[in-house]
Protein backbone atom coordinates (compact mmCIF):
# COMPACT_ATOMS: atom_id res chain seq x y z
CA UNK A 1 0.00 0.00 0.00
CA UNK A 2 2.67 2.32 0.64
CA UNK A 3 4.36 1.38 -2.53
CA UNK A 4 1.69 2.48 -4.34
CA UNK A 5 1.12 5.60 -2.34
CA UNK A 6 4.85 6.61 -3.11
CA UNK A 7 4.06 6.26 -6.94
CA UNK A 8 0.92 8.13 -6.35
CA UNK A 9 2.63 11.06 -4.52
CA UNK A 10 5.52 11.08 -7.19
CA UNK A 11 2.82 10.90 -10.24
CA UNK A 12 1.58 14.33 -8.26
CA UNK A 13 4.20 16.28 -7.72
CA UNK A 14 5.06 15.75 -11.20
CA UNK A 15 2.17 16.29 -12.71
CA UNK A 16 2.43 19.46 -10.76
CA UNK A 17 5.90 20.52 -11.59
CA UNK A 18 4.85 20.15 -15.50
CA UNK A 19 1.74 22.73 -14.41
CA UNK A 20 3.71 25.25 -13.31
CA UNK A 21 6.83 24.76 -15.88
CA UNK A 22 3.73 25.43 -18.90
CA UNK A 23 2.62 28.36 -16.94
CA UNK A 24 6.16 29.76 -16.80
CA UNK A 25 7.07 29.49 -20.34
CA UNK A 26 4.11 30.88 -21.91
CA UNK A 27 4.14 33.20 -24.52
CA UNK A 28 3.44 36.73 -23.95
CA UNK A 29 3.33 40.16 -25.24
CA UNK A 30 2.97 43.65 -23.63
CA UNK A 31 2.89 47.15 -24.08
CA UNK A 32 2.48 50.21 -21.33
CA UNK A 33 0.38 52.04 -23.88
CA UNK A 34 -2.22 49.10 -25.26
CA UNK A 35 -4.33 47.67 -23.36
CA UNK A 36 -6.59 44.13 -24.78
CA UNK A 37 -9.80 45.09 -25.68
CA UNK A 38 -9.21 49.13 -25.07
CA UNK A 39 -8.57 52.10 -26.97
CA UNK A 40 -5.54 53.37 -29.41
CA UNK A 41 -3.72 55.67 -27.90
CA UNK A 42 -3.36 59.15 -30.18
CA UNK A 43 0.62 58.19 -30.11
CA UNK A 44 -0.17 55.77 -32.37
CA UNK A 45 -2.89 56.85 -34.78
CA UNK A 46 -1.75 57.55 -38.58
CA UNK A 47 -1.21 61.08 -39.25
CA UNK A 48 -3.78 61.71 -42.46
CA UNK A 49 -6.78 60.27 -44.24
CA UNK A 50 -8.83 62.76 -41.52
CA UNK A 51 -6.67 62.11 -38.82
CA UNK A 52 -3.88 63.64 -37.04
CA UNK A 53 -2.31 61.15 -34.95
CA UNK A 54 1.41 60.79 -34.12
CA UNK A 55 1.84 57.62 -36.36
CA UNK A 56 4.56 56.15 -33.53
CA UNK A 57 4.31 52.58 -32.97
CA UNK A 58 4.33 51.52 -29.47
CA UNK A 59 6.51 49.91 -27.30
CA UNK A 60 6.06 46.58 -27.22
CA UNK A 61 7.59 43.68 -25.23
CA UNK A 62 7.61 39.77 -25.11
CA UNK A 63 8.61 37.10 -22.78
CA UNK A 64 8.37 32.86 -22.83
CA UNK A 65 9.28 32.41 -26.14
CA UNK A 66 9.30 28.86 -26.71
CA UNK A 67 12.53 26.63 -26.98
CA UNK A 68 14.02 26.80 -30.35
CA UNK A 69 12.86 30.40 -31.29
CA UNK A 70 15.56 31.50 -33.72
CA UNK A 71 13.56 34.98 -35.00
CA UNK A 72 10.82 37.28 -33.67
CA UNK A 73 8.22 38.54 -36.35
CA UNK A 74 5.94 41.38 -35.61
CA UNK A 75 2.71 42.63 -37.50
CA UNK A 76 -0.61 44.99 -36.66
CA UNK A 77 -3.23 43.84 -39.03
CA UNK A 78 -6.65 45.32 -39.13
CA UNK A 79 -9.86 42.21 -40.15
CA UNK A 80 -12.21 44.90 -39.89
CA UNK A 81 -10.74 47.01 -42.86
CA UNK A 82 -13.71 47.14 -45.71
CA UNK A 83 -11.10 45.17 -48.40
CA UNK A 84 -10.37 40.74 -48.99
CA UNK A 85 -7.85 39.95 -45.84
CA UNK A 86 -7.96 43.17 -44.39
CA UNK A 87 -5.43 45.99 -43.97
CA UNK A 88 -1.61 45.34 -42.83
CA UNK A 89 -0.49 48.30 -41.01
CA UNK A 90 3.22 46.84 -39.54
CA UNK A 91 5.01 44.06 -41.25
CA UNK A 92 8.31 43.29 -39.09
CA UNK A 93 10.38 40.35 -39.42
CA UNK A 94 13.98 38.73 -39.10
CA UNK A 95 14.17 40.09 -35.48
CA UNK A 96 17.48 38.65 -33.91
CA UNK A 97 16.11 35.74 -31.27
CA UNK A 98 17.77 37.68 -28.81
CA UNK A 99 15.02 40.01 -28.74
CA UNK A 100 12.75 40.58 -26.30
CA UNK A 101 10.61 43.70 -27.81
CA UNK A 102 10.59 46.78 -29.68
CA UNK A 103 10.86 50.46 -28.52
CA UNK A 104 8.04 53.07 -29.20
CA UNK A 105 8.42 54.71 -32.68
CA UNK A 106 10.65 51.81 -34.28
CA UNK A 107 7.92 51.66 -36.52
CA UNK A 108 10.01 54.31 -38.35
CA UNK A 109 12.92 52.14 -39.05
CA UNK A 110 15.12 53.99 -36.28
CA UNK A 111 14.67 51.80 -33.58
CA UNK A 112 15.09 48.46 -34.69
CA UNK A 113 17.36 45.84 -34.05
CA UNK A 114 20.34 45.28 -36.58
CA UNK A 115 18.98 42.90 -39.69
CA UNK A 116 15.19 43.53 -38.98
CA UNK A 117 13.49 44.19 -41.64
CA UNK A 118 10.12 46.03 -42.07
CA UNK A 119 8.16 44.79 -45.28
CA UNK A 120 5.22 47.10 -47.15
CA UNK A 121 2.11 47.78 -45.51
CA UNK A 122 -0.82 48.32 -47.27
CA UNK A 123 -0.55 51.99 -46.97
CA UNK A 124 2.06 51.41 -49.80
CA UNK A 125 5.40 51.25 -48.28
CA UNK A 126 7.32 49.99 -45.33
CA UNK A 127 6.95 51.40 -41.79
CA UNK A 128 4.30 51.28 -39.13
CA UNK A 129 1.26 53.07 -40.32
CA UNK A 130 -1.26 53.65 -37.25
CA UNK A 131 -5.20 53.07 -37.27
CA UNK A 132 -7.30 55.38 -39.87
CA UNK A 133 -10.45 53.67 -40.08
CA UNK A 134 -13.44 55.13 -42.40
CA UNK A 135 -16.26 56.69 -39.90
CA UNK A 136 -18.46 53.95 -38.45
CA UNK A 137 -18.22 51.24 -35.87
CA UNK A 138 -14.62 51.23 -34.47
CA UNK A 139 -12.10 48.50 -36.15
CA UNK A 140 -9.86 46.07 -34.33
CA UNK A 141 -6.20 46.54 -34.22
CA UNK A 142 -4.13 42.86 -33.28
CA UNK A 143 -0.87 43.44 -32.64
CA UNK A 144 1.45 40.61 -32.97
CA UNK A 145 4.53 38.83 -32.12
CA UNK A 146 5.61 35.64 -33.68
CA UNK A 147 8.45 33.21 -32.46
CA UNK A 148 9.72 31.58 -35.15
CA UNK A 149 11.85 28.45 -36.32
CA UNK A 150 14.22 29.95 -39.10
CA UNK A 151 16.47 32.94 -38.33
CA UNK A 152 15.59 34.30 -42.09
CA UNK A 153 12.21 34.57 -43.62
CA UNK A 154 14.07 34.78 -46.82
CA UNK A 155 12.09 38.12 -47.57
CA UNK A 156 12.76 41.41 -48.67
CA UNK A 157 11.54 44.82 -47.45
CA UNK A 158 9.50 45.08 -50.61
CA UNK A 159 7.42 41.59 -49.88
CA UNK A 160 3.72 42.28 -50.20
CA UNK A 161 1.96 42.03 -47.17
CA UNK A 162 0.39 38.46 -48.04
CA UNK A 163 3.48 36.82 -49.16
CA UNK A 164 4.74 37.60 -45.30
CA UNK A 165 2.44 36.65 -43.54
CA UNK A 166 2.26 33.61 -45.35
CA UNK A 167 5.96 32.93 -44.20
CA UNK A 168 5.29 33.76 -40.98
CA UNK A 169 2.38 31.35 -41.08
CA UNK A 170 4.43 28.82 -42.26
CA UNK A 171 7.49 29.05 -39.65
CA UNK A 172 5.98 29.85 -36.34
CA UNK A 173 6.29 27.87 -33.09
CA UNK A 174 4.19 30.69 -31.27
CA UNK A 175 2.30 33.84 -31.25
CA UNK A 176 1.21 35.99 -28.62
CA UNK A 177 -1.64 38.88 -29.30
CA UNK A 178 -2.83 42.43 -28.44
CA UNK A 179 -5.85 43.49 -29.90
CA UNK A 180 -6.89 47.26 -29.33
CA UNK A 181 -9.95 49.74 -31.22
CA UNK A 182 -9.84 52.71 -32.89
CA UNK A 183 -12.96 54.77 -34.51
CA UNK A 184 -14.10 57.77 -35.45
Amino acid sequence: MSKILGIVTVAAVATLALAVSAKAVRFTLTSPSLIEGGIVPNAHVYRGYGYNGENRSPQLSWSGAPPGTKSFAVTVHDPDAPRPGGWWHWLVFDIPATGTGLPEAAGNGAGLPPGAIESVTDFGSPGYGGPAPPPGRPHRYVFTVYALKVAKLGLTSTAAPAVVDAAIRKYRLAEASITAKFGK
